[in-house]
């Protein structure tokens, strides 16, 4: 199992959410946990790609990367 860093800022929000019952914190932390996971599935596939272990595999990382960051096909190499 993998461990994962957030801001303190959203550390903070969520204990705010936890422990103090401030239901006002719930947007930022849904904002702020939506964040991270873009990040980690980012940082995955850019993972997968440069790491797969066949041509194929790597060309699909790749394209599903630049998808999600919405580089346009006719800027790709």
């Amino acid at each position: 199992m993998k461990n994962v860093q957030i801001s303190e800022e959203l550390f903070v929000a969520i204990m705010r959410y936890f422990m103090l019952e401030q239901e006002k914190m719930l947007p930022q932390i849904k904002q702020g946990l939506e964040k991270k996971l873009d990040a980690m599935v980012m940082r995955e596939l850019y993972t997968k790609y440069k790491t797969a272990p066949t041509e194929e595999e790597k060309e699909k990382a790749r394209n599903e990367y630049l998808d999600r960051r919405g580089v346009p096909e006719s800027f790709r190499w």
